[in-house]
């Protein structure tokens, strides 16, 4: 599937941990996909979806590595970007992903991110993890299956 054909279809986008650190990195076979991504969800009127665990996923490796510029590349992009929404998780999105859990087997990170992303009412949820398209509730679309 191109990236031109999903970003031609939705108006709200979750987007998982990976395609985020894969952008900010830009040091994977992925980069060149993130980023044609990345640069349609700035240049139309989409909205980009995160929550605090795509955040706290993204510093792991930065503050374990002690690299004070890549967390705050981080903390920038997905704070600072107005087409991009860090959504809380509250007790609705906990409801949510306690289902999920029990519905699909989840990790709970996973949970608590598809559970954001339907609260939220995303359309795709982008990521590079094939084991989530088992998740009917919404659409989910894997980085490794997307071409330019």
């Amino acid at each position: 599937m191109k990236v031109e054909a999903i970003l031609e279809t939705i108006s709200k986008v979750f987007i998982d941990t990976a395609p985020v650190i894969y952008y900010i990195e830009g040091s994977t076979s992925f980069f060149p996909v993130v980023d044609v991504f990345f640069q349609g969800l700035l240049s139309r009127s989409i909205k980009g979806i995160v929550s605090p665990v795509t955040l706290t996923e993204c510093l792991v490796m930065p503050v374990r590595l002690k690299n004070a510029e890549v967390q705050q590349s981080f903390v920038d992009f997905l704070t600072n970007t107005k087409e991009i929404e860090m959504v809380n998780i509250d007790t609705m999105v906990g409801r949510q992903a306690a289902e999920l859990r029990v519905n699909y087997g989840l990790k709970l990170p996973d949970a608590l991110q598809l559970a954001v992303a339907i609260r939220a009412g995303c359309d795709v949820f982008l990521t590079n993890d094939a084991d989530l398209k088992r998740v009917t509730e919404l659409q989910i679309v894997v980085l490794g299956q997307l071409e330019i």
